[in-house]
């Protein structure tokens, strides 16, 4: 596995990177400025926009983007941000391929909203993704039973299933849906304030890539998809231009 960590802003060493070069993005950035990052971190939607299109250039033909995002509340509303940047990098040219979403425990309870429990896992694809590793471990309700019944057209008409469709049996295990169910680290030790858990990178990195291709983490923080990478003998590059934590990813990265 190849490996090279990059200190600095990644807007400017993501200039280093060639066009087309990185199979996966998986990435959770610093939105809305909900946490300080020992006040290294600078963003706003201007910076996003040309982040943005410094990971449509290195991004390969069929290559996905996870963007795991949230939106903060002020004065009484939620920002939005999530579905700007989404639609944003939809207008440069990514499909969004999947709007997912991580659901965690929250400990906060509000006076006049519901418990905010998610973040969203955009998956944004450059040109149309054909094939996936789909992950497998949902169980189905009617395993072994025979496959039968109608499917729903355009129109709102039905139409019976086809011979080879009936013929088939409902397999013991199902594609999981796009709502994960993985709770945080709760024992975060690694000094970062936002670290999301190793099973998220390792899942997507699963589902997007092979063996061998090359994964980005332009906002890498502790290291987590780092390390994820080395765990699944994935080429990693990660950037992070605070020194502290740029040290910290190295470290752990190391250890895994």
């Amino acid at each position: 596995m190849k490996r090279k960590l990059m200190f600095g802003d990644c807007l400017e060493r993501m200039k280093e990177i060639p066009d087309n070069s990185i199979d996966l993005i998986v990435t959770s950035p610093p939105y809305d400025n909900l946490r300080d990052y020992n006040n290294t971190s600078e963003w706003g939607f201007e910076v996003f926009k040309s982040i943005a299109n410094e990971i449509y250039r290195v991004m390969a033909q069929n290559a996905c983007v996870v963007w795991i995002v949230n939106d903060s509340t002020i004065k009484g509303s939620e920002s939005g941000s999530s579905f700007q940047q989404a639609l944003f990098f939809k207008e440069i040219g990514f499909n969004i391929h999947d709007t997912m979403i991580w659901q965690k425990i929250s400990p906060f309870q509000h006076k006049n909203r519901y418990i905010q429990c998610f973040e969203y896992m955009f998956v944004f694809s450059k040109g149309f993704r054909r094939e996936a590793n789909l992950i497998k471990d949902r169980k189905n309700k009617w395993a072994g039973t025979q496959i039968h019944g109608t499917e729903r057209q355009k129109n709102g008409q039905t139409k019976n299933l086809s011979k080879i469709q009936k013929s088939k049996k409902v397999k013991e295990f199902g594609a999981r849906y796009n709502i994960w169910d993985i709770p945080p680290d709760k024992n975060n030790k690694t000094g970062h304030p936002a670290v999301f858990p190793v099973q998220i990178a390792q899942d997507h990195i699963k589902t997007w890539t092979n063996p061998g291709q090359t994964v980005m983490d332009p906002f890498m923080g502790s290291g987590t998809t780092g390390v994820a990478c080395k765990n699944l003998k994935r080429n990693f590059i990660g950037i992070e231009k605070d020194r502290e934590y740029f040290r910290i990813a190295k470290q752990r990265i190391k250890d895994a």
